[in-house]
C-alpha cells in the first residue's frame, strides 16, 4: 500500500477556482452574472477572470501578494474571487461600511499591493489613503507600502470617476483571455484574507486556505441542498466571509449570480420577480427590510418560495414565523469569520413538518449540526474541556475543528494560539446541545447576564420580546443591580403602528408585563429603553457593547420586598441625551 505515491493523475490540490474552469466548459452558455442591463455567460466570466489575472501579473503581482477591494455586490467583486487567486495572490475584501481610519489600518496591516475601489466609494478610499500616507511619513513603514489604486467604474452606468490612472475594465480589456494560471503547489496556500469587524478591538486578519475554501463551499452547497442552475440573489455582502463561500459555490452549480448594488426592499422584491430568484443569503436584519416594505414594493406573492440561508445573529422564532408567509423558506446557519462563514446548519427533518407552526419556528431557530467539512463540533466546559450533557439546558462554549477553520490570524501568533486549545477552535459563543444532537446558541460569552448567581440568556429574553406585536428589534444587556449584581435591560425599536407612525405608543410597563407572562421572573428586564434605531456595526450586528455602556448608568432601587420585580427609577436628562446620540 505504501508503494502507491501521489501523481498528477490521482492527486490535485483542492481549490475553489477549479469550479470556474469547470463552469466555463460545461455551462459555457448559461448566464453567469446579471447586473441591471449587464449579462455575462460562464464562458465570458471565465475569459474576463483570465484577462484580469493576466493584467495583475503584468503589474508584478506575485504569489501571496494581497489584493484589496472596496466594492459592493457588483460583477467586478464577483470576478475577483477567481481572478486574484488565479494570479497567485490573496484576496482581501474590505467592508464598505467601515470608516476611513479602519480601512487604512487594514491596508497597512495586510500590506496590500493593489487596491481596487468602486466608483461609489472613491471619497472614502481617498481619505483612507491620505491617512495611510500620513502614517507612512510618521513611521518606519516605507512609501512603497502605499498600494496601487485601480477604480472600478460602474459597468452598467459608467460615471467617469477616477482615482489615479487605472480603471478595472481597461485591465480586463488589455489582459490575455488565454492566460493559464500556474499550478497550485499546496492546497494549504492562502486564498483570502478577511478582517473581523473589530467592534471591541482592532480587526484581526483571518487567513483562509484554498483547501478550506473548497471544502467549505462543497459542504454548504450540499447542506443547503442547492440543486443545479440556482438563481442566486446577492443580498449578503460578498465582502462578508467571501459571501459565505457562495461566490465560488454558484459557479460549482452552474447558477446565475444576480448582483445588487443596494439591498433595498424594492430592489430585492423587483429582482426576485424579474429573474425568478431561487436562493439568497442574509442576516436577520434583512428580514425586517422585507417585512417593513410597502405593499407596492412587494408586488405579487412569491411562488415558489425563495430559499433563504440566514445567519450572523440568532433569528428569533417570532421573526421566522413572520417572514415565511411572504414567500420565503428559511434555513438557519451559524458561523463566524474564523470558520469560513457557516459552520453549522439547521438541517430540517421531515417529521418536523407535522408539528404546529410555532414549534417549527422554534426548531428552525436552532443553530443545528455541523457542515460536512467539520471533523467535529461540541459544547464544552472550558475549565475541564469536558462535554456538556445533551439536555438542552447545560451551557458551555461552542468549539469547532475541521478543514474549514482558518489557518490563523495574519501576523498575530499570540491571538492564533489563544483561539486554539487542545485541538479545538474556541468560538466565544455559549450554547447547549439538545437530546437530538442539535446545537442552540444561548449567547456570546460576554453577553451572558449573571443575576444572583443565575445565568440569564439575553437571546432567550430577546426571543420573547420579538413575539410582541409591536417590537421590531430588541437587544438585552446587563445593567447594575444593588442586590442581584446584574439584571436584564432591554433596548427595543418599535414597528409601525396602525397609523403608519413609530411613536412610542407602547409603554415600558406594558413590555415588562408582557415579559413577566412569558419568562421566569428573574430573567424579566428591569428596564426597557425605546430607541428609534439600535446601534449596529458594519455587518449589521447590534452593538451590545455600546448598549452595555449606556446601561451602566441606570440604577435599580433595592426593593427587598419583591426582588423579582425591582423597578428602576426614571433616568435623568443626561442619560436621555446620551441615548439620543446612539
Amino acid at each position: 500500500m505504501d508503494q502507491l505515491p501521489k501523481c498528477g493523475a490521482n492527486y490535485a490540490p483542492l481549490s475553489p477556482i477549479t469550479f470556474l474552469n469547470r463552469a466555463s466548459k460545461f455551462y459555457a452558455n448559461r448566464t453567469s452574472v446579471i447586473y441591471e442591463r449587464t449579462r455575462f455567460t460562464w464562458q465570458q466570466t471565465y475569459e474576463r477572470c483570465c484577462r484580469l489575472a493576466s493584467s495583475l501579473r503584468s503589474l508584478n503581482i506575485v504569489k501571496n501578494d494581497v489584493v484589496s477591494v472596496l466594492a459592493p455586490n457588483i460583477p467586478a467583486m464577483y470576478e475577483m474571487h477567481f481572478a486574484v487567486p488565479m494570479a497567485g495572490a490573496v484576496l482581501n475584501t474590505i467592508n464598505i461600511r467601515l470608516d476611513s481610519k479602519t480601512i487604512a489600518t487594514i491596508l497597512r496591516h495586510s500590506e496590500a499591493k493593489v487596491f481596487f475601489v468602486d466608483c461609489q466609494y472613491v471619497p472614502l478610499a481617498r481619505e483612507a489613503l491620505r491617512l495611510l500616507m500620513d502614517q507612512s511619513k510618521d513611521s518606519t513603514v516605507p512609501e512603497s507600502s502605499i498600494p496601487l489604486v485601480i477604480v472600478i467604474d460602474d459597468i452598467d452606468s459608467p460615471t467617469g470617476v477616477r482615482l489615479g490612472e487605472l480603471e478595472y475594465e481597461q485591465l480586463v480589456h488589455k489582459g490575455n483571455p488565454r492566460y493559464v494560471p500556474g499550478d497550485l503547489e499546496d492546497e494549504w496556500d492562502p486564498i483570502a484574507l478577511n478582517y473581523t469587524s473589530g467592534t471591541t478591538s482592532a480587526p484581526k486578519g483571518v487567513v483562509y486556505s484554498h483547501r478550506g475554501a473548497f471544502l467549505s463551499t462543497l459542504s454548504l452547497v450540499l447542506g443547503w441542498e442547492m440543486g443545479s442552475e440556482p438563481v442566486y440573489l446577492w443580498t449578503l455582502p460578498m465582502f462578508h466571509c467571501n459571501g459565505w463561500t457562495f461566490t465560488w459555490g454558484i459557479a460549482a452549480r452552474g447558477g446565475t449570480n444576480v448582483c445588487l448594488r443596494n439591498s433595498t426592499a424594492s430592489d430585492i422584491y423587483r429582482s426576485i420577480a424579474m429573474h425568478k430568484v431561487t436562493h439568497m443569503c442574509c442576516a436577520p436584519i434583512i428580514f425586517n427590510v422585507l417585512l417593513q416594505a410597502e405593499p407596492k414594493e412587494r408586488g405579487q406573492k412569491i411562488a415558489p418560495p425563495v430559499q433563504i440561508l440566514t445567519g450572523g445573529a440568532p433569528p428569533p422564532a417570532a421573526l421566522l414565523e413572520k417572514i415565511e408567509p411572504l414567500g420565503f423558506h428559511v434555513t438557519h446557519a451559524y458561523g463566524l469569520t474564523e470558520a469560513t462563514g457557516p459552520a453549522l446548519v439547521c438541517e430540517w427533518q421531515a417529521k418536523w413538518n407535522q408539528l404546529p407552526r410555532d414549534d417549527q419556528a422554534k426548531l428552525k431557530a436552532r443553530q443545528g449540526i455541523s457542515i460536512l467539512t467539520l471533523a467535529d463540533v461540541d459544547v464544552k466546559d472550558l475549565k475541564t474541556m469536558a462535554s456538556v450533557p445533551h439536555d438542552g439546558k447545560t451551557m458551555g462554549e461552542i468549539v469547532l475543528r475541521g478543514s474549514s477553520i482558518m489557518k490563523g490570524y495574519f501576523k498575530d501568533p499570540k491571538a492564533t494560539s489563544k483561539a486554539f486549545k487542545d485541538g479545538w477552535f474556541l468560538t466565544g459563543d455559549v450554547g447547549v446541545v439538545h437530546p437530538d444532537g442539535y446545537l442552540e446558541i444561548k449567547d456570546r460569552s460576554k453577553d451572558v447576564i449573571i443575576s444572583g448567581g443565575e445565568n440569564v440568556s439575553s437571546v432567550e429574553v430577546e426571543s420573547v420580546l420579538y413575539k410582541h406585536p409591536r417590537v421590531l428589534e430588541a437587544a438585552v444587556v446587563a445593567m447594575p443591580h444593588p442586590h442581584w449584581g446584574e439584571s436584564p435591560c432591554a433596548f427595543v425599536t418599535l414597528s409601525k403602528n396602525s397609523a403608519g407612525g413609530t411613536d412610542v405608543d407602547v409603554s415600558e410597563a406594558e413590555i415588562i408585563s408582557y415579559c413577566r407572562k412569558n419568562l421566569p421572573h428573574f430573567t424579566v428586564p428591569k428596564k426597557v429603553v425605546f430607541l428609534a434605531e439600535l446601534p449596529k456595526n458594519s455587518t449589521g450586528k447590534i452593538l451590545k457593547n455600546e448598549l452595555r455602556d449606556k446601561a451602566k448608568h441606570f440604577v435599580v432601587s433595592d426593593n427587598h420586598s419583591d426582588k423579582s420585580n425591582v423597578q428602576a427609577p426614571q433616568y435623568g436628562e443626561q442619560i436621555l441625551q446620551a441615548l439620543s446620540r446612539l
